[in-house]
């Protein structure tokens, strides 16, 4: 009897540990050093760690992007926007320093012009009352790569957001 119970025990176990954690993203801000923030995203739960720290929690497959400024005493030193997926089981990710275990990344813009460029076209996304959080994967990817080539930046409309959500439907 005692091994039977043994086994039951080591089986859920075994089923806990193939389950896809929670993406935890760090964030912090330091007044005129660090700001790390979330630009988009919809957080299972955020957690105050002290006034300068805080954690975001997501949920596996949720998109959300992370902003990271930092200066010293002679002015900026980094701009960086990254637009992620919280991995799913099996999925390869990327480690990314602040967020564990790692995220898939559609999107890396470094610099001033790079990371003012995909902002704008946040907004212009959240002006057609479409959370950034639910546009289409594809385009966040497409758009890293035409920032990458240097090459114009594709436009988000609803067309492409009807015809993303009709696919996802379909799955």
């Amino acid at each position: 009897m005692r091994a039977i119970a043994r086994l039951d025990v080591l089986s859920d176990v075994s089923r806990s540990s193939h389950e896809t954690p929670l993406t935890r993203v760090s964030l912090a801000y330091l007044e005129r050093r660090i700001n790390l923030y979330l630009r988009f995203g919809r957080p299972l739960r955020e957690l105050r760690l002290d006034r300068w720290r805080r954690c975001a929690t997501f949920a596996p497959g949720a998109v959300f992007s992370r902003v990271r400024w930092e200066s010293n005493d002679y002015g900026t030193t980094r701009w960086q926007l990254m637009v992620l997926q919280a991995c799913t089981s099996g999925e390869r990710m990327e480690r990314i320093a602040g967020i564990r275990p790692g995220a898939c990344i559609l999107l890396r813009a470094e610099g001033e012009a790079a990371v003012q460029a995909v902002l704008q076209r946040i907004d212009a996304i959240e002006a057609l009352a479409i959370d950034p959080a639910d546009a289409a994967p594809a385009y966040w990817r497409t758009l890293g790569n035409r920032l990458a080539a240097r090459q114009p930046l594709p436009a988000y409309g609803a067309e492409r957001h009807a015809a993303w959500l009709r696919g996802e439907l379909l799955r």
